[in-house]
């Protein structure tokens, strides 16, 4: 039809205009950490398969075995025939390594908080979410037909006093937040926020995709203190990112997850898993109990890399570098895949307005030398000279 046509093109044309036109680019995978693009071999920093697992070898043979046993895919939704015997391996796991009672695997971590959360709350209830919290938390929030209220970026005080003023006025309630955040690597503060929920007897949902694998000994934010154990009733992650597998989990009581298994539309209307990939995930899972050392690196190596490039001390695998305007962490990434390093720019809507940035990743088998080497690019030639003075003064 013309006129959708029409519509499709006036809207594309505003993107350009903007500079936040997205393309797809084939991307192959050499390695965990190498890729061929555009006939180029460029060192990503973009990727979040953190512990570069997604080639691991005894990562993939759990999945080829897989695939031989069961087959492609898993032929239907877990309700009906899809349930293979290798979730309950899965969700077993999760549900020991995050110290929960049961846990609950879904097809993506975005299908996840989108069953998740209409699932536990509705119109009649109140949700209060960080403003930079991740899209799918924002979506799940809004699919509940909650009130839904932002609280500011990590400020506890400013959620406590939102839900002393609007906590009796509804039947449950709801704290939602990243546990670490996606696009600025910092970690909520998890041990303050279960506080204040169970002051007013709200349910926090930390969405931990950027955290299992990584942070807090491999098992994620809410072991980010050593002497306990933050407590999060609803602890939400991915298998996609440290993993190197692909799904979303809740880890929970055995209550929550009947209840869950029972009236999540994402779970009970999506076809299971392939069963490969839960085979992949279990074995991944095993990587990081058996070698806390190796789940180490990525922090590491992101610390190193703030160190060279003088930006702050990272709280996890995530540094971003904030440059202001779109056009502007265009022509960053562009600089930095002339000299060989993959650095996607990140724009508006993904980040607020102004905050456009390269967003780098770091792995545990990045090349220490190639870090120096990045840090020294971002250092020189990216950030002004005003503003590595700035941060120095920090």
């Amino acid at each position: 039809m013309r006129s959708l046509d029409a519509f499709a093109a006036a809207k594309l044309g505003e993107l350009e205009r903007s500079s936040l036109r997205r393309e797809l680019v084939d991307t192959t995978r050499v390695t965990g950490i190498w890729m061929l693009r555009n006939g180029r071999q460029l060192l990503s920093f973009c990727c979040n398969d953190y512990l570069n697992l997604t080639h691991h070898p005894t990562v993939v043979e759990a999945a080829s075995v897989a695939l031989r046993v069961y087959g492609v895919g898993a032929g239907a939704s877990r309700l009906v025939t899809g349930n293979h015997p290798l979730y309950t391996e899965l969700e077993q796991r999760l549900a020991r390594f995050k110290d929960t009672q049961a846990a609950c695997v879904f097809g993506s971590g975005y299908l996840a908080n989108l069953g998740i959360i209409p699932a536990l709350v509705g119109l009649d209830d109140l949700i209060l979410i960080d403003e930079l919290a991740h899209s799918c938390l924002w979506g799940g929030s809004r699919l509940s037909r909650a009130s839904v209220v932002p609280f500011r970026h990590a400020d506890v005080e400013h959620a406590a006093a939102l839900l002393a003023e609007q906590r009796r006025g509804h039947a449950r309630a709801l704290v939602a937040t990243d546990g670490v955040f996606s696009m600025d690597g910092d970690i909520a503060p998890l041990d303050d926020l279960a506080a204040i929920a169970e002051h007013y007897d709200a349910w926090l949902l930390v969405d931990d995709a950027h955290g299992l694998g990584v942070v807090g000994g491999g098992r994620g934010s809410t072991f980010v203190q050593a002497s306990k154990k933050a407590e999060v009733p609803l602890q939400m992650g991915t298998l996609s990112k440290a993993l190197g597998a692909y799904g979303g989990y809740i880890c929970a009581s055995s209550a929550v997850i009947a209840l869950l298994r029972n009236r999540a539309r994402t779970l009970i209307y999506s076809t299971g898993l392939p069963p490969a990939i839960v085979a992949a995930a279990i074995a991944a899972l095993d990587v990081i109990e058996q070698q806390p050392d190796y789940a180490a690196l990525p922090l590491a190596k992101a610390q190193a890399f703030a160190r060279g490039a003088w930006l702050p001390e990272p709280q996890s695998p995530i540094v971003p570098v904030v440059l202001g305007e779109a056009e502007a962490a265009l022509a960053a990434s562009a600089l930095l895949e002339e000299n060989g390093f993959l650095v996607t720019a990140i724009r508006p809507p993904t980040v607020p307005p102004g905050t456009a940035r390269l967003r780098l990743t770091f792995t545990a088998q990045h090349p220490d030398d190639e870090i120096e080497r990045l840090s020294d690019l971002v250092r020189t030639r990216i950030l002004a000279p005003s503003e590595r003075a700035a941060i120095s003064a920090q």
